[in-house]
């Protein structure tokens, strides 16, 4: 039972590793600001910045696979490409080495005299939870909450490792045995070297413990170069193993690219060997010399730094052969699409506001299209739910917000650049149309949201629940496909018949709660079902409220009299005279009050007895009125 007490001790460990490192990624992805960006991407712009960097790090935080899983973490983020982390990857490597060597050189492996002392994981972890929770719990602005989580995220993955790497410490006697036991045969020294490796899920701490071996009756050059070379294969591994589980393409990727220049870091080192010992160069006196602890050191140091060094300007191969391992996932059409405009917001643009303001348009179109199409799945959700429907709804969403961030931080950004008044006016027009249309593409997962709760309590609509919500969707399909029209096409006339169908989307929303209430009254609608039925219909009013203001948008940016008075213009046209205004709204009226009012309203109003029984409907009235002026 011990065991399977310890085999539990152990996923708990790697549960909490997990756990931080996407807690650490969402607090990364949230914190993506172009400052951070733009500093990250200056220093990995080159492979040997992105080298010492990752070198860097590792040498503080001792740890070169908590400096791949952080750096898999800014991938994921979209603060670095996967291309600029392979520098980072190869510094790390080296990082660990570099580290070993301070530490000895200082003899402060374990005292707490040492300013290094201070950077070791079983320090640094507390001291990230603590500042995370005081940030989260007490500072409570928006970007400390963002900081917060990723302390804490930072945190808890180091208490993963720690709790691990303290299950796995019981095993330290037969682990130094596994490893000495093989001297005469180099490749099972090598696969000792890589169990082990991968079980302590630390280069430093096996090394530490050959060094350990080394001090006390000493290791030979010959008994101990296979071991080593292995444990840097192990190191790679475990950090893969750990970092593939849930991650994006470009993720996996970082963590496979680790893997593939240590499987070419190794095969050089074997190389070197057997070269020296063809030469000579490696003389039969150091094949069989006995090393200490710091012959063990410098080994290790050997094997890191010479390989990165030799293939630092390799790192374009390793990237071509990592994408062949793990290769792109299937994008969508429209995914493309989008990423295509984004791509094109290019800050060498600025010195031409017209065209970088095209650009960012073109970005707005993209998402008009996503969000018409997120609201199509939403609907069909209605008749046929299909999962994977809904998760596909959820990546547009996902991907509506990305451009809306990048869109509206571009924007934000060329504004110093932008003097004339057209150009001003054509930002401002932009930055609105952005927050409508990632709005719209929030409504649409609420509304499969409600779809799928609805369907988790086995509930579905009535006959004439579905008969109203298809009226509902049919009239705010052409309203949004009405504004979507009139956006990309600059359409003022089209823009002008957005707001009389608006106005009747309104009523026959009023119209249909009203409805949905007469049957709560008389128990003849389910109370799981109304509460999801009236859900919806706020979703679909607000869809279409969005659809007014794309419109209304429109029209403000070619007549200065809207802007800045948006609500009050909207106002005095719903109580205006205005002939086209009444007779596009008297249309759409009769178009959809038609088909609502052929729906019975229930089994009680079919009889003359319950008449009594019934509620005021809006049914007709805002017609009548309109008819009357």
């Amino acid at each position: 039972m011990q065991i399977f007490y310890q085999v539990i001790a152990f996923l708990g460990g790697l549960a909490m590793f997990l756990y931080g490192m996407q807690v650490m990624g969402d607090g990364l992805k949230s914190m993506s600001g172009g400052a951070m960006k733009s500093a990250l991407s200056k220093v990995t712009a080159k492979p040997a910045l992105g080298f010492l960097l990752g070198m860097i790090v590792a040498c503080i935080i001792q740890s070169s696979t908590a400096t791949i899983v952080i750096t898999i973490g800014l991938v994921g983020a979209g603060l670095l490409t996967f291309h600029q982390s392979i520098g980072i990857v190869l510094g790390a490597n080296v990082g660990t080495a570099i580290t070993a060597q301070i530490i000895r050189l200082m003899d402060v492996s374990s005292g707490t005299d040492s300013p290094l002392y201070f950077f070791k994981a079983d320090n640094l972890a507390p001291l990230a939870l603590i500042i995370g929770i005081i940030l989260i719990m007490f500072v409570r602005s928006g970007s400390s909450k963002n900081t917060g989580a990723i302390a804490c995220g930072f945190g808890v993955l180091f208490m993963g490792l720690i709790y691990m790497s303290d299950v796995v410490s019981g095993f330290g006697d037969s682990l130094s045995h596994l490893l000495t036991a093989f001297e005469n045969n180099y490749f099972l020294g090598f696969l000792a070297g890589v169990g082990v490796t991968g079980v302590v899920q630390s280069s430093s701490a096996v090394v530490g413990i050959i060094q350990s071996i080394a001090s006390s009756v000493g290791v030979s050059f010959k008994g101990i170069f296979a071991v080593v070379i292995g444990v840097n294969i192990g190191d790679c591994l475990t950090t893969y193993l750990v970092s593939r589980i849930g991650a994006k393409p470009t993720q996996r990727r970082t963590a496979v690219v680790h893997v593939v220049y240590n499987v070419f870091a190794a095969t050089l080192c074997i190389l070197l060997v057997i070269l020296g010992r063809t030469t000579g160069i490696i003389s039969d006196d150091l094949w069989m010399k006995t090393l200490n602890s710091g012959g063990v050191a410098n080994l290790h140091g050997f094997f890191r730094l010479v390989p990165a060094i030799v293939l630092l300007p390799m790192t374009n191969l390793f990237e071509k052969i990592t994408v062949k391992i793990v290769p792109e996932e299937p994008i969508y059409e429209e995914d493309a699409n989008a990423l295509a405009a984004l791509d094109a917001l290019d800050a060498r643009l600025f010195n031409s506001p017209a065209l970088a303001l095209d650009q960012v348009r073109r970005v707005v179109i993209e998402m008009s299209r996503i969000a018409m199409h997120n609201f199509d799945a939403c609907v069909k959700q209605l008749y046929e739910y299909d999962p994977a429907r809904d998760e596909r709804i959820k990546q547009r969403e996902n991907l509506l917000d990305t451009m809306a961030d990048n869109a509206n931080k571009y924007v934000v950004s060329l504004s110093p650049h932008v003097s004339l008044q057209k150009d001003t006016r054509e930002q401002n027009y932009l930055l609105k149309l952005l927050i409508c249309y990632e709005r719209i593409g929030d409504l649409a997962v609420n509304i499969s949201d409600d779809l799928a709760e609805l369907r988790k309590e086995n509930e579905s609509f009535s006959s004439n629940g579905m008969a109203e919500l298809k009226i509902a969707t049919d009239a705010v399909y052409e309203i949004l496909e009405l504004a979507n029209r009139a956006f990309v096409n600059t359409d003022m006339n089209i823009a002008a018949q957005v707001e009389p169908l608006e106005e009747v989307i309104d009523d026959l929303i009023e119209n249909m709660n009203g409805r949905h209430v007469y049957r709560m009254v008389n128990q003849l609608c389910n109370p799981i079902r109304g509460i999801y039925f009236q859900s919806i219909l706020t979703n679909l009013e607000h869809v279409s409220d969005k659809c007014s203001d794309i419109a209304v948008h429109l029209l403000g940016s070619k007549d200065d009299s809207i802007i800045g008075s948006e609500h009050n213009y909207v106002h005095e046209l719903h109580h205006s005279n205005n002939e086209d205004y009444m007779r596009m709204y008297n249309e759409d009226y009769a178009k959809y009050f038609n088909d609502l009012d052929s729906i019975p309203l229930g089994r009680v109003l079919d009889t003359a007895s319950d008449s009594s029984k019934k509620i005021s409907l809006k049914t007709g009235s805002r017609l009548k009125k309109k008819k009357a002026k």
